[in-house]
């Protein structure tokens, strides 16, 4: 059986598909492609965080991994920030409901 390469648009499309649905069986069985290769590709998306391949020049392939390290941190750091501003939140409503007369 020969090998087929599939698009990384296709790839993305199916391991989000199978993120909504949560049946790994179902999309592979809509998409036509196997239950294995479909498993392999979430896998790969939640150990690397894409389902892109790298390329395979060394140099492009750091180029592309500091990019995605770049893009992870920065919403790292966008999370970070709303986690803060929700817990700042939280102790200001917790200071509120503690006193006796809030006005």
């Amino acid at each position: 059986m020969p090998r087929t390469k599939y698009s990384d648009e296709l790839k993305k499309q199916v391991v989000e598909e199978c993120r909504q649905i949560d049946n790994i069986s179902l999309v592979a069985r809509r998409h036509e492609i196997s239950k294995s290769t479909v498993y392999a590709w979430v896998k790969k998306a939640r150990k690397t965080g894409s389902v892109n391949s790298l390329p395979k020049d060394q140099k492009k392939k750091l180029k592309e991994t500091s990019k995605r390290l770049e893009k992870v941190s920065s919403e790292n750091d966008q999370l970070k920030k709303l986690l803060a501003e929700k817990e700042l939140e939280l102790a200001i409503l917790r200071d509120l409901r503690d006193q006796s007369n809030p006005q």
